[in-house]
């Protein structure tokens, strides 16, 4: 089967367009940025890249820094439009399945060309925010309700998306809950874990931003100083918001605090190998990969609960706690406290590998994504 996959270039599609290697498909990438090099993650794959500029003139990088209006005004001119580059590309691949990763990033921008051609069967993967954040958002939710009626196919990573697509058109074929990467190599992630009674490292996503929110927790954190004296405290993946916040804070002067920027992948897995608490809060996602990554490494998980999608795998105070209100700094600080006094470490490690690990594991993923793919043929 020919499938045209059509995506940003990132790591979560990478690693899902590397499940059907082998799997006796002939595979395409439509780069939807046009600005990618070629990607060496997926050699194997017939790549449309570096596609959009029409010239990429001496200095370009250097204008685009520096002088962003210009910048901005000269790309009106210097930019091949996205729909007939598509296009075109789709008419020489004639592929029997494009599947798009992320609406807004990789339906939007071609449903003219889709609608076009109506017979041609389309399968759109939502990826976190996708549905459950933009449709509260006018100009997005438009896209959102064209979009949908059109789509024949549908993967998303929690059973609630699948309940908005059918309030907003989608009426094709559900074909199932996986994360947006897929699975997750479990041999690779255990050489870093300890045993969760040598653990004692609180590692906290950093990230604020428009979904991320980091500093409520820290807000949270910063009036527990007594009570987490014998933790450390490490937070990663922290955006110039939470840096600033830190900057500003008694939590600096901790000597047992710890921000750190964006780290290697590798050294985030190593720190959740670690780590016995993993905080993850937002105000929108689907079902965090960085939190199932903490889960496969050991970590118990305290995580925001977004349209309930969290709660499809986390039993309240049984396997982890959800945080249902992110930006409620009082009732965070409750569910750290109640974490370090109450909670059974230990058995709910056990619980998570026996119950989410498993169903999780890449090459359970794979089998079964290969197996729908080889139906749609």
């Amino acid at each position: 089967m020919k499938i045209l996959m059509v995506s940003i270039p990132t790591l979560h599609f990478f690693r899902w367009a590397n499940q059907l290697q082998d799997a006796g498909h002939e595979v395409y990438w439509f780069d939807i940025t046009g600005m990618s090099q070629p990607v060496s993650k997926i050699s194997w794959i017939k790549q449309k890249v570096d596609w959009k500029l029409k010239w990429d003139y001496p200095g370009r990088l250097l204008v685009k820094n520096k002088f962003p209006k210009l910048y901005k005004f000269i790309q009106q001119f210097n930019e091949k439009d996205t729909a007939k580059t598509f296009e075109n590309y789709l008419n020489e691949i004639q592929p029997d399945v494009v599947h798009s990763f992320a609406l807004y990033l990789s339906c939007s921008p071609i449903i003219e060309v889709m609608e076009k051609n109506p017979t041609q069967k389309w399968i759109y993967s939502s990826w976190g925010s996708d549905l459950f954040y933009f449709q509260n958002e006018p100009a997005y939710l438009k896209d959102i309700k064209r979009v949908l009626p059109r789509i024949n196919y549908l993967f998303t990573d929690c059973k609630r998306d699948y309940e908005i697509a059918k309030q907003y058109g989608f009426i094709g074929e559900f074909l199932g809950v996986f994360p947006g990467g897929g699975g997750f190599e479990l041999n690779e992630m255990e050489t870093y874990k300890l045993p969760v009674s040598q653990r004692k490292t609180i590692l906290i996503k950093g990230f604020q931003g428009r979904s991320g929110r980091a500093i409520p927790v820290l807000k949270a954190i910063a009036t527990l100083k007594e009570e987490l004296l014998n933790y450390e405290i490490v937070v990663f993946g922290s955006d110039p918001q939470t840096f600033e916040y830190v900057t500003n804070s008694e939590l600096k002067k901790w000597k047992n605090f710890k921000i750190l920027g964006k780290i290697p992948h590798e050294e985030v897995l190593k720190l959740m190998g670690k780590s016995l608490i993993y905080i993850g809060n937002s105000n929108s996602d689907g079902m965090p990969n960085t939190m199932l990554e903490a889960i496969f490494m050991g970590a118990f998980p305290i995580q925001s609960n977004p349209g309930g999608a969290t709660a499809e795998l986390i039993q309240n105070g049984v396997n982890g706690l959800l945080i249902e209100d992110c930006e409620d700094v009082e009732k965070i600080k409750e569910i750290v406290i109640h974490a370090v006094n109450n909670c059974n470490f230990e058995k709910a490690e056990s619980l998570n590998q026996v119950e989410i690990v498993p169903k999780l594991h890449y090459l359970k993923v794979k089998n079964e994504v290969i197996s729908i793919y080889k139906k749609l043929n």
